[in-house]
């Protein structure tokens, strides 16, 4: 990247951003993918994964510090989900594209070849690494800032329990997301008397069933289900590191029954 080149990249991203940098660098190093530095031959030059690594750190603290101050009765189990829905993969990259984040990286042929600028994984890494580079170069009090305006969308949909309520637009997002493919409900049963009637749906993807539920309304059995299988999903997730396959069995919870 030329001078001229770089300076347009920090005043443009800065303005985005909201901060200009006091060291440059720490912003170039941000940006810099290990693509990019496996062919530099530079035994010097630095990737984003470190900055990436202290970034995630802040992160997780200021969402959880903001989620206290605006869920002051939530327990901790709550806390966490909130938490989780906000600082996952999903938000991380939402907040890459208000930036335009992908236009700015640095990659190697390779992942500029295979669309690099527009996977999710990349995109979400290159937030945290930003926010690490930020931290460092202006401390906690301008970091927590700057987290606060970029995250305010997503924090006020947890706070309206839009995200919470709605977990079936969730659900979809998340398996668009992560296994190109939506989720597909079924109604398999109608039980009780008219005026007290019980749904029963179940849930696939890809052919595999997840879950079933039970709702007074077919709308109540199809959230219940999404709910449990979105939570399910990333649950799996994180015990497999991050795999994109469907799980086949889920700890205590295989073939899941929701009512």
């Amino acid at each position: 990247m030329g001078a001229t080149s770089a300076k347009f990249v920090f005043d443009e991203l800065s303005k985005k951003v909201g901060y200009t940098f006091n060291r440059p660098e720490l912003l170039l190093q941000a940006l810099r993918h290990s693509s990019y530095v496996n062919e530099q031959g530079d035994i010097n030059l630095e990737d984003n994964e470190r900055l990436e690594f202290l970034g995630d750190a802040v992160l997780d603290l200021v969402i959880s510090h903001l989620l206290m101050e605006r869920f002051q009765d939530a327990e901790e189990g709550t806390l966490s989900k909130y938490r989780a829905l906000v600082v996952d993969e999903l938000g991380l990259y939402r907040v890459a594209l208000t930036l335009k984040l992908g236009k700015y990286l640095l990659l190697g042929k390779g992942e500029e070849q295979s669309s690099g600028r527009e996977k999710s994984s990349i995109l979400a890494d290159a937030v945290e690494a930003l926010l690490g580079a930020v931290y460092l170069d202006a401390g906690f009090n301008k970091t927590m800032e700057i987290i606060t305006r970029l995250f305010a969308p997503l924090l006020d949909r947890v706070e309206t329990q839009e995200m919470v309520h709605d977990f079936k637009s969730l659900l979809q997002e998340y398996t668009q997301e992560n296994y190109k493919t939506l989720p597909s409900y079924r109604l398999v049963k109608e039980s009780g008397p008219a005026h007290n009637k019980i749904f029963t749906v179940v849930l696939t993807i890809n052919g595999k069933t997840l879950g079933q539920a039970e709702g007074k309304s077919k709308k109540e059995a199809e959230q219940k289900v999404a709910r449990e299988a979105f939570w399910c999903l990333k649950e799996n997730q994180n015990l497999q590191g991050a795999s994109k396959q469907l799980p086949q069995k889920h700890p205590a919870k295989s073939f899941l029954h929701f009512v």
